[in-house]
Formats: C-alpha cells, sequence, structure tokens
C-alpha cells in the first residue's frame, strides 16, 4: 500500500484511515496473491537489496536475504584493483551493489538470458552503477579477459524438488531456478570454464544449496586438488556459501 500511495512508512501510519482509490487495487492485489502465489515484488515491481531499490519483473529472481550474506562475506576478500564477474546475474543486484559499495572495483556481469540483461542494464543506470553486462552461457562472454574474481548464484535447485517449493518461488524463472545432475550442473560447467580461463582466478564465490555443502567443494577439489575451499553458514546455520582461493 505504501509503494501504490508513494509514502514513506511515518505518513502511511498517519493517513491509514482515510479511504483511496489505491484501496482497491491493494485489495485486488492480496486476492491473487492468495489465490496463485505471485510475489509482492510482482505487483510494484520492485524489491530490496542491501538498502536499495532494484526493478525487478517475471523474468529474473526476486532477491533473497542469503544472497546478502554471499556479499557480506565477499566483501572483505575484494581488492580495489580487482577484476570481478558475476555470472548469472539475473537483476544485477550483485555486480551492482559490488561497485555502489566498492567503486574502484571493475565489474563484468553475464546472463543468457537478454531479458534478464535488459532489467539488469535498467538496474544498474537508475543506481549509477558502471557495470558491463554481456549475454552468454555463464563465462562464456568473458573467457578472454584477465579475471581476478568469479562470483555466482547460478541454478542450483534439483529438478525433484520442484513440488516442494512454494507457489511465491514458483513464479520465478525456472531456468534461474533449475539444474539437472541433482543441481549441480551449473557448478559442474562454470568449474570447467574456470579450467580453460586465460588467467586462474585468485577468489571464487558461489552460493549453494543448503544440501550441497559436500558436492560443490567435491567438484572443486577434483578440478583443483590444491584449492583451498571454505563452506560458509548462513543465518540459519545451513551450508549457503563457497569461498574458494587459489594461489598466486
Amino acid at each position: 500500500m505504501q509503494h501504490l500511495l508513494r509514502v514513506d512508512l511515518a505518513d502511511f501510519l498517519l493517513v491509514q484511515q482515510e479511504k483511496f482509490e489505491e484501496w482497491k487495487t491493494f485489495e485486488k492485489w492480496v486476492r491473487e496473491h492468495a489465490e496463485t502465489g505471485k510475489p509482492l515484488e510482482h505487483f510494484t515491481g520492485q524489491a530490496e537489496f542491501y538498502s536499495r531499490t532494484f526493478r525487478v519483473t517475471e523474468h529474473v529472481l526476486i532477491p533473497r536475504p542469503e544472497t546478502e550474506e554471499l556479499i557480506e562475506a565477499v566483501k572483505p576478500l575484494l581488492l580495489g584493483s580487482d577484476v570481478v564477474v558475476d555470472v548469472g546475474t539475473g537483476s544485477g543486484i550483485i555486480p551492482i551493489t559490488f561497485k555502489k559499495e566498492l567503486p574502484e572495483l571493475r565489474m563484468y556481469a553475464t546472463d543468457i538470458s537478454e531479458n534478464a540483461l535488459t532489467i539488469a542494464r535498467v538496474n544498474a543506470k537508475n543506481l549509477e552503477a558502471d557495470v558491463q553486462f554481456e549475454q552468454g552461457h555463464f563465462l562464456e562472454p568473458v573467457m578472454d579477459v584477465e579475471i581476478d574474481v568469479v562470483i555466482s548464484n547460478p541454478p542450483y535447485v534439483p529438478e525433484f524438488e520442484r513440488e516442494n517449493l512454494s507457489e511465491v518461488v514458483m513464479h520465478d524463472p525456472e531456468l534461474a531456478l533449475f539444474a539437472d545432475d541433482e543441481g549441480l550442473a551449473a557448478y559442474r560447467e562454470i568449474i570447467e570454464q574456470i579450467n580453460n580461463m586465460k588467467k586462474l582466478p585468485r577468489l571464487v564465490a558461489f552460493e549453494i544449496g543448503h544440501d550441497q555443502g559436500e558436492l560443490v567443494p567435491g567438484l572443486i577439489m577434483t578440478n583443483f586438488p590444491q584449492a583451498n575451499v571454505q563452506v560458509l553458514q548462513d543465518i540459519n546455520g545451513k551450508d549457503r556459501i563457497i569461498i574458494w582461493q587459489n594461489s598466486a
């Protein structure tokens, strides 16, 4: 309702007893959400992430709190001179946030979906963040760039988990949610691409599913036996973040 009235919380509390034409729209949203699970963010067209407002549509994932934890885990590990790529960027929340927090970074972002990249570019423009967006399959568009840091929140939900997801989550694009090979296909492909990069990144960070805390490190160590791999837990104590560091 605040979104429809374009007021902050304090003003909304002052006027909430009055009747507005916007209440009809609000009530329609509530009914549709109850009937279909359509998330609030798809009605308003925006979502909050790391204290910033991002444009979202049905073509991109709605930002999750767990991804803010990925930002918090990676941010202290970044150097000012780093060239960083976010793989599977969606709405662009990760590269835009890092560019706003650490303006000296050189940021790239990739996605296979042109619809997603359109939203990401809008967000970068609105938030005045200089990010270079490229369309392509995971790291493909930047294979000739000397990348220092790779970050990715790729699709990691196994197909067999589909029936367990909430109606709200099922409004996210399937391309950004589901992965073959029990949810590991995207990690496997990104790791293989890293193996063929111009230069081995010094740091790779993944967001993972809560039950992938052994499987993803296993994929990494198979290809990079000398890698230093840490698994970090989220605020709920579930495996959520992989920090993979390579020695120079």
